[in-house]
């Protein structure tokens, strides 16, 4: 099949195009004749369909490249392409964050396709936290105020042009940041570091061109650039990868590299992402954490348990002794569906408590273990006031802005924003060496304007220890905020891999090189 050659290139070379070199070659084709006749309907719907992926700012990806190694915002994109193709009217479309992984000025591209579905006769319903992307809307219905239990309201409906021109937002935290009643401000001053760097010469993986990036350790660092520029190839497959190998013998391989220096200012790398932090009921911020073996040892030292002969052991729900047996713990039981998701229901035998009665009998301040697990993280906090231990666990969640979620809540049921703080509040809570590296990609993804806030307030916190935040985004509330930044381009594919821009964020704004500078010039202006 690749003797047969069509312009002088075979299906595979063809397919090894980025979709803006394709365009391009499908475009200036030159056909006389019966050549002609014969492609023109081919390359109309060819050349419509690379129009649309190019729309929705995917003009960096080959047309060959393999549908797992898509990220889930590009994913989403090329359905979406695909639904402006068909060309349906009459359709309702639902979009959940269609912006992730998006710079600011693909965003633009994406919201103009959003609008281009709307116009044909759709209604595109779109879950979003992105400013542009809901100034940009017809509608807006804000829901909460709060989250977990203080939320499930409707606080606002109405269209968005009138509700921002009203500024009535005193129950809507949502219209106050669009307002700009509310805003994340920008830090009086920038911190330099401690003199000391982490230098990755020469990465050329994929799309990188032979760069060589320089970390000052003891900032926030961001690394942004459009969308296939080359941040997450530089960031997780490569230096990641290294930091991994050298410090924890890890078998990863990166992506090629000549050297690394600085090494010996580093003890510790650690990846905090979105993923869950257990995937079965089990698994819930008291035992991620580690709260909850210090409130399983409370419990066992109480009066009460020495006279029944109780110990650590019989408050856990993972082993024999002092849990239900019907659920093994669980306190919910597995109804396996065929063909569909399974369903989990609350035990009949402990009503969902995990314990067995015996063990729910031992009570500290008129509570029991099963209690202490149905308890808001803020409840908990006030309850175990006088146990050091416990405090210092539960404050860190609070800290994150978790306080409204329940000690034994499932992680199953935590979003990946509650997940990624979960993380952060366990690294929190352990002593600092001030000599750990912390890498998050993307941690701004499904969180709302204030969770930012508190996001950001948390991670400066890491910094103040000494520590160094790399963070890979596009958000320009997290960008401005930074010590240093990383800009990658000038574009995606074949036409980013370099690094174009350095410096801080008032640097960044004021070069001319830089799109991300462009886009970062107005939200340092109006912060």
């Amino acid at each position: 099949s690749l003797a047969v050659k069509f312009q002088n290139k075979n299906i595979s070379e063809l397919t090894s195009l980025p979709i803006n070199r394709a365009l391009d070659f499908f475009l200036n084709i030159k056909l006389s004749g019966r050549e002609a006749i014969i492609a023109k309907p081919v390359l109309k719907e060819i050349t419509t369909r690379l129009q649309f992926l190019l729309n929705v700012g995917l003009d960096y990806l080959t047309l060959n490249r393999s549908a797992r190694t898509l990220s889930g915002g590009e994913s989403q994109r090329i359905r979406l392409a695909t639904q402006i193709g068909s060309q349906l009217a009459g359709v309702l479309y639902v979009l959940d964050e269609p912006s992730i992984g998006l710079h600011q000025s693909d965003n633009i591209k994406l919201i103009h396709s959003l609008k281009k579905l709307r116009d044909i006769g759709n209604t595109v319903i779109v879950v979003e936290h992105d400013r542009e992307t809901i100034e940009s809307s017809d509608y807006m219905i804000d829901l909460g105020p709060g989250a977990g239990e203080h939320g499930g309201k409707i606080c606002l409906c109405g269209k968005t042009k009138d509700l921002i021109a009203s500024q009535n937002g005193i129950d809507s935290l949502t219209l106050s940041y669009l307002t700009y009643k509310k805003r994340i401000q920008i830090p009086d001053s920038r911190r330099k570091g401690n003199g000391k760097y982490l230098i990755l010469k020469g990465a050329s993986g994929f799309n990188l061109k032979n760069i060589n990036l320089k970390i000052p350790l003891g900032t926030l660092i961001l690394i942004t650039g459009v969308s296939g520029s080359g941040k997450s190839t530089l960031i997780n497959e490569t230096l990641v990868k290294i930091l991994m190998n050298k410090i924890y013998k890890s078998k990863s391989v990166p992506l090629p590299y000549k050297s690394i220096e600085g090494l010996e200012n580093i003890d510790k790398i650690i990846e905090i992402d979105q993923a869950p932090i257990g995937r079965t009921p089990r698994s819930n911020p008291a035992t991620y954490t580690g709260a909850f073996t210090f409130i399983r040892d409370l419990y066992a030292q109480l009066p009460e348990s020495k006279m029944r002969g109780y110990n650590t052991g019989r408050f856990s729900f993972n082993v024999k002794g002092g849990r239900c047996e019907e659920c093994k713990g669980e306190g919910l039981k597995k109804i396996e569906m065929n063909f569909l998701p399974d369903v989990y229901v609350k035990c009949e035998a402990c009503r969902g408590k995990r314990y067995n009665r015996e063990t729910i009998e031992v009570l500290f301040k008129t509570k029991s273990i099963a209690d202490v697990l149905e308890m808001t993280i803020t409840e908990a906090l006030d309850f175990f006031n006088d146990q050091p231990r416990i405090k210092r666990k539960l404050k860190a969640i609070n800290d994150v802005g978790l306080g409204y979620i329940k000690l034994g809540q499932q992680a199953t049921t935590l979003s990946g924003g509650e997940a990624q703080r979960v993380k952060l509040a366990t690294e929190l809570s352990k002593v600092s060496t001030g000599k750990t590296l912390y890498i998050l990609d993307e941690p701004t993804t499904g969180l709302h304007f204030d969770d930012v806030r508190i996001l950001l307030k948390v991670l400066n916190k890491l910094v103040d220890k000494g520590n160094t935040v790399v963070i890979v985004e596009h958000n320009l509330d997290v960008v401005k905020m930074a010590d240093w930044i990383i800009d990658l381009g000038p574009g995606g594919g074949e036409d980013g891999g370099y690094i174009i821009a350095e410096g801080t964020p008032e640097q960044i704004a004021e070069n001319k090189n830089s799109l991300t500078g462009k886009f970062l010039q107005k939200e340092i202006s109006i912060s």
